[in-house]
């Protein structure tokens, strides 16, 4: 079985391709840079339909990524997330192969990255409705773990880690009451694996890839600089296009069909710290406008 994977070389695409290889299956990487078994872009239709067509199944990562980052320039974020999504769930169509299609925990945010990946979401319920194609739906939380940059792309856990590691100011937006659930990406990587491989019959609506626990970015904060043993909290005002005190919380009960065991998720305390050792080892490594993204975060 070889499965296409889309945006192969990022983050959760490394541990995606790591997860099908335990299970035997041939992931075949796809993706605009880096090493790759099939160069190739998703807004490009021809490459989409020639790599569909030599797999059997597709996992569909590519995105452009950001929050506040997407929102002065939301259109790269339309011409991937959208309109090379759309590619995928065409070629998925024409091949007749199933597909599992990475979503957002805050699909109700209004700003490009979380309005893009969205409406990727309902055409693939639209899709599954009118067209007969079976795209799963997952909806992946807020993933960390070894290996995620720390730009420019600003994620929550490696710009709270890079400055606690560097004793300085760890930069909390707002009061810090916002909830985040936090998965670790080893958990996600094996739920969307899942979704494609286990005959779930999920496709009217998302699976959402989750562990339920309420936690405040305070929290997570607090819990970096007790692990590190430096640094210090400090809050800042909130980035555009995020709510304050907002909710981003899974419900790991809609991963039922998949028979994935939620009670073996890797809790936020023990994912941290298998994360810290990871950033400690490449703190030296890290470009200097990186180690200013995490300051700044």
């Amino acid at each position: 079985m070889r499965v296409l994977v889309t945006g192969a070389t990022g983050f959760i695409g490394t541990y995606v391709c790591d997860v099908l290889r335990e299970q035997h299956i041939t992931p075949i990487a796809f993706d605009h840079t880096g090493p790759t078994d099939f160069l190739g872009d998703v807004r490009d239709l021809v490459s989409v339909f020639e790599a569909v067509g030599i797999c059997d199944g597709v996992i569909h990562l590519a995105a452009v990524l950001g929050t506040q980052e997407t929102i002065r320039q939301p259109k790269p974020a339309v011409e991937t997330n959208v309109m090379g999504s759309l590619n995928v769930f065409e070629a998925c169509e024409h091949y007749k192969k199933k597909c599992v299609y990475i979503g957002v925990g805050n699909h109700w945010m209004n700003n490009s990255y979380s309005i893009s990946k969205t409406t990727a979401e309902r055409l693939a319920f639209m899709y599954n409705k009118e067209r007969g194609t079976q795209i799963a739906v997952v909806r992946g939380l807020n993933a960390y773990g070894p290996g995620q940059k720390v730009g420019p792309v600003r994620k929550v856990i490696p710009n709270l880690i890079v400055p606690a590691l560097r004793g300085q100011a760890l930069m909390v937006y707002g009061d810090g009451e916002q909830i985040m659930d936090m998965i670790y990406v080893t958990d996600l990587a094996e739920i969307l694996v899942r979704a494609l491989t286990v005959e779930h019959g999920v496709y009217g609506s998302a699976m959402e890839a989750g562990t339920g626990r309420s936690t405040t970015v305070r929290f997570i904060a607090e819990t970096v600089v007790s692990k590190v043993g430096r640094g210090w909290i400090e809050y800042v005002p909130m980035r555009p296009g995020e709510a304050e005190r907002s909710v981003v919380l899974g419900n790991p009960a809609t991963l039922e069909p998949l028979g994935f065991d939620v009670s073996r998720m890797v809790t936020l305390e023990e994912g941290i710290g298998r994360t810290i050792p990871w950033y400690e080892k490449e703190l030296p490594n890290l470009h200097p406008g990186e180690l200013r993204l995490a300051a700044m975060a």
